[in-house]
């Protein structure tokens, strides 16, 4: 059995993604931290959004609406 997350699962995750990285960013992204140019941690962020977006994608079933719509009203 398949039990890969819905659609609106899917989209509440790269939902939650988006704005996580985006405040990481404006805290601790590109310009700011030890280094002159604050490359360092732009960088580890970004790689790892990457990785979490291309995850999320690759793991929803995006032809499903939601997932087990019966665990939810049970």
């Amino acid at each position: 059995m398949d039990d890969k997350p819905g659609c609106l699962t899917g989209l509440l995750k790269l939902f939650a993604l988006t704005w996580l990285f985006d405040w990481l960013q404006d805290n601790f992204g590109f310009g700011k931290g030890c280094s002159c140019t604050g490359f360092g941690c732009g960088i580890i962020l970004l790689l790892i959004f990457l990785a979490l977006v291309c995850s999320t994608l690759l793991g929803t079933d995006w032809f499903r609406l939601v997932s087990n719509l019966s665990s939810v009203f049970l």
